[in-house]
């Protein structure tokens, strides 16, 4: 069986700071470097900065959040983000998402999310997720972190990473 990998990282030491800023759906879309300098894996291009649109893509605008499947199959979705400690805020959201920017027909869809209560120190948290995806359906990555009486917090995070492992070869009966 064949897999296709597309590995994304951003890390704040490297790429400075990332704006923490919500969508419409209470979650931002974590944004990812096009340059290969921080271990990113793309030999499919399917964080390409063409992608999703008539002009080319810049880091750090909504589009560099995207992963464009190279092929239609069984996506197995791994993410991992660090958060600096801030006392303030006592929960944590991740969730994938089918076209978290509307590119396409089939519009937003969000998947797998998964919400973590604060321990002490810095938020440590990995998730994975699997799912059928398809060329032409960009992936996204959404965080948030919430505060007392659900509000939402701008906590800093200080590393990101969003893989995407596509099985091509999945069998059918």
């Amino acid at each position: 069986m064949s897999v296709v990998i597309c590995s994304l990282k951003w890390e704040k030491a490297h790429s400075g700071t990332q704006r923490i800023s919500y969508d419409s759906d209470g979650y931002h879309l974590v944004r990812f470097p096009y340059e290969a300098t921080e271990e990113s894996y793309d030999p499919w291009k399917m964080h390409d900065p063409a992608g999703g649109g008539g002009t080319p893509s810049k880091f750090p605008d909504p589009r560099s959040g995207l992963i464009w499947p190279s092929h239609d199959g069984w996506g197995v979705l791994s993410a991992m983000v660090f958060w600096e400690a801030d006392a303030r805020t006592l929960e944590y959201r991740t969730r994938f998402v089918r076209d978290p920017l509307n590119l396409t027909k089939k519009k937003y869809d969000s998947t797998g999310t998964t919400d973590s209560v604060s321990t002490r120190g810095g938020q440590y948290r990995t998730c994975v997720w699997q799912m059928f995806v398809h060329k032409g359906m960009p992936l996204g990555l959404k965080i948030s972190a919430r505060g007392a009486g659900d509000v939402k917090r701008a906590t800093a995070i200080t590393l990101a990473e969003f893989k995407l492992a596509i099985h091509t070869d999945v069998k059918r009966p």
